[in-house]
């Protein structure tokens, strides 16, 4: 059921029906139901970061949806180690339709012209660098799919398979949100899966090259991200007026 104090205006008029529909299918099956050749969601598009588990998801998606739209933003400032592994993985996976964005060369010269911002406002530059390219680049999708777990820290502890972006008016898709790290290594391994090039460097999680270091034995998988700062998620997947719906 979905939380009372929700504007049910806000959803889609068939939320309900679509959230049960998914909530017992396995993961394949679940991205076979979201990219079905008649388009109950509408246009979906899959974001990805290219990233140490990101594997996973874009051999699904190749497996069940060779030519569906992966949106790869490019904030300027990546490792060359992920943009090599952009590379590798689409011509590996078969992916038909890989799709780079980033942010104009105006707005950087009006917003950010020394490319300093990360080092004096770390949320401003993700805001300018990320958000506002990802909501540009998903302006002609009804949805979009990523490949946050609920594992990976205590901020995505609670995400839900299926939920409503409401200040983007777009469903949001996490399929892989129940998966743990032994899922995802007994995946990689049964489909021999390249591994990104940092990941044997402590790297467990990939962002932008200044903001990103290697994890310490014992630390959370995102204590890299951002260690400097007061800040956990670059604003992307939490933005406010996310709807999940409840379990149970």
């Amino acid at each position: 059921m979905l939380p009372d104090q929700l504007n049910s205006r806000r959803l889609p008029a068939d939320f309900n029906r679509q959230y049960h529909a998914l909530a017992g299918l396995d993961t394949r099956e679940f991205l076979s139901w979201v990219f079905a050749p008649h388009k109950p969601f509408g246009e979906v598009g899959v974001v990805t970061s290219f990233g140490t588990e990101s594997a996973v998801l874009l051999h699904l998606i190749a497996d069940v949806a060779p030519a569906a739209p992966v949106i790869f933003i490019d904030t300027g400032f990546h490792f060359e180690e992920t943009l090599a592994y952009r590379d590798e993985l689409t011509h590996y996976l078969g992916l038909q339709s890989v799709r780079t964005v980033g942010l104009d060369p105006l707005s950087e010269k009006r917003s950010d012209s020394a490319r300093r911002l990360h080092l004096e406002h770390p949320d401003a530059c993700c805001q300018l660098r990320k958000v506002k390219v990802l909501a540009h680049a998903l302006r002609d999708y009804d949805g979009w799919v990523s490949g946050q777990k609920r594992y990976q820290s205590r901020e995505r502890s609670k995400i839900d398979r299926v939920e409503w972006d409401r200040a983007r008016g777009k469903w949001k898709f996490n399929p892989l949100a129940d998966w743990g790290t032994p899922d995802l290594l007994r995946y990689q391994t049964q489909h021999k899966m390249p591994a990104h090039p940092l990941a044997s460097a402590g790297y467990l999680s990939v962002g932008c090259s200044p903001c990103t270091t290697p994890v310490k034995s014992g630390e959370d998988m995102r204590a890299g991200r951002w260690r400097q700062h007061e800040k956990l998620e670059c604003g992307l997947h939490r933005p406010a007026g996310l709807i999940v719906a409840t379990r149970g």
